[in-house]
């Protein structure tokens, strides 16, 4: 009896290694890198971003292998799913990785850093947001999101002998063990009050409450507002400024993307899943995050003189957009279902289009050695292909068919619209006359480019890496898919409440 007590304690897990493919393939791709760079050391500096990219390349062929079979898994006792919307996102969180991995390519290898090491860390927060896609108990979201947070810290501050990169990195440090101290215990609130750490059976318990205790609402209050603060929405959006503009470009591109991504990945799963039942908490919260962050990201947008500062204020101005559908979210599993999609889409058309803007800035500050606005006059002059490609990118964030951004934005107000109530309605309001401020600031950065003159005076080329070209090819298809033909891409980014277990 005593034996038969030990071999059940000490009994490992089913474990479904088809399920959990991806993220075993990343972490080898990871310890690759290291072991390489361990080896060979300066040596292996030319090969390690096109390991890092053959990685990412071989992680989304388990993807793609789990997607054609189209069966939920769930392993750990529901702790961790993959179904359709972790696909969904780990395949999102990819292909971002591929293209800041194409971007740093020659950007990392001018600098007087390790590269291998950059790589390394680039992957290990992939792996974290991989991981946070399938997460659906607290304490697997919470290892998820430090394994994504603590290497972007590092990656902040990469540039070390940069006291404005240094000094971002730090900030973002302070402000992310903040934010994950509030979220924390946020999640201690709700683990007190349903006596799990499954998001399913908080949901339960919380379904099971007439009302709502103000145990319960603090606890929602503050794991909001923790993962408010790492999609950047306003109020907490402060860090997301000097951050991106100290941080190198290519780390600014990944965290406006992929770690956004990730954070709204986990914000989706908790409201979903874990305190749906409790609409009359949340529903507010968002609508106030929603409305804040377009209207104060748009009009500090309007006074940027830097192109990487207008592009963090544009980034909490988005952010606003995606929060805006779960605002109306808990009128019924229907309205929840088209949130949850536009939420998504948005997400993925958001990222080919941000990532591709950030490509070409790369490109051209890499000529002037600036961001500044004005290094950017005459673009046209000197370099008509990158002009074209940015017009394209920024008047997508603008919404302006037939590009990707204006079905994204349209998915945000049919949600609105179709709620059915007096607040959804007012938001659509606030939403439409921030597209209009929007549109002002990405159209001036635009005839800047196409009408001013360069302020000095070199119209000498351009040289664009084949690496970069590659990164402007992908996004530039992704944008113009979503908007020539949005119906037949959209069905990739159609996931459901079931998907949650909602």
């Amino acid at each position: 009896m005593g034996l038969d007590l030990l071999t059940l304690a000490f009994e490992r897990p089913a474990i479904d290694w088809h399920a959990i493919a991806p993220e075993l393939v990343l972490l080898t791709a990871g310890c690759l890198i290291t072991l390489v760079d361990i080896v060979f050391l300066e040596k292996a500096r030319p090969y390690t971003a096109a390991l890092a990219g053959i990685g990412l390349l071989a992680t989304a062929v388990p993807l793609l292998t789990l997607a054609v079979e189209g069966t939920d898994r769930v392993m750990f006792d529901g702790a961790y799913v993959v179904d359709e919307f972790s696909l969904v996102m780990k395949a999102l969180f990819l292909l971002a990785g591929y293209v800041v991995v194409l971007l740093s390519t020659n950007y990392v290898a001018e600098g007087d850093y390790w590269e291998n090491e950059y790589y390394g860390l680039l992957l290990a927060s992939l792996m974290g947001m991989v991981m946070m896609a399938s997460a659906r108990d607290l304490v697997s979201i919470f290892v998820a999101l430090e394994l994504l947070s603590i290497p972007a810290y590092l990656l902040v501050a990469w540039r070390k002998r940069d006291l404005h990169s240094t000094e971002a990195g730090l900030k973002y440090y302070l402000m992310g063990v903040f934010a994950s101290a509030v979220m924390l215990y946020g999640m201690s609130l709700l683990y007190g009050v349903a006596g799990s750490t499954m998001l399913s059976d908080i949901g339960a318990s919380l379904a099971a409450m007439g009302t709502s205790p103000a145990v319960v609402t603090m606890g929602i209050v503050f794991v909001v507002a923790g993962f408010a603060f790492k999609v950047s929405a306003a109020p907490f959006h402060t860090w997301a400024p000097d951050v991106y503009e100290g941080a190198p470009t290519p780390v600014t591109a990944f965290l406006s993307v992929a770690s956004k991504a990730a954070g709204f990945v986990a914000l989706l799963v908790f409201v979903f899943v874990g305190f749906y039942a409790r609409s009359e908490v949340w529903e507010p919260l968002f609508w106030i995050l929603a409305a804040l962050s377009m209207t104060v990201g748009n009009l500090v947008a309007l006074r940027q003189t830097n192109v990487v500062r207008l592009m963090a204020y544009s980034g909490i101005a988005q952010t606003g957009f995606m929060i805006a559908p779960l605002a109306v979210a808990g009128h019924g599993v229907v309205n929840g279902d088209q949130a949850l999609s536009a939420v998504v889409t948005y997400l993925v058309i958001y990222a080919a289009m941000n990532l591709g803007a950030f490509t070409v800035v790369i490109a051209l500050a890499r000529r002037s050695g600036s961001a500044e606005i004005s290094s950017f006059n005459g673009a046209f002059q000197f370099a008509p292909g990158l002009t074209v490609a940015m017009s394209i990118f920024l008047f997508s964030l603008a919404g302006i068919p037939p590009l990707g951004g204006w079905f994204a934005k349209f998915e945000v107000f049919r949600v609105l619209a179709t709620a059915g109530e007096p607040w959804g309605y007012a938001l659509a309001v606030i939403g439409a006359v921030n597209s209009v401020v929007a549109l002002y600031y990405y159209a001036s950065l635009a005839r800047r480019m196409w009408a001013d003159d360069p302020v000095d005076g070199d119209l000498g080329p351009v040289p664009v890496t084949p690496s970069l070209v590659s990164a402007l090819t992908l996004c530039g298809v992704v944008t113009l898919a979503f908007g020539v033909a949005p119906q037949m891409v959209a069905r990739f980014t159609d996931v459901s409440l079931l998907a949650l277990g909602g």
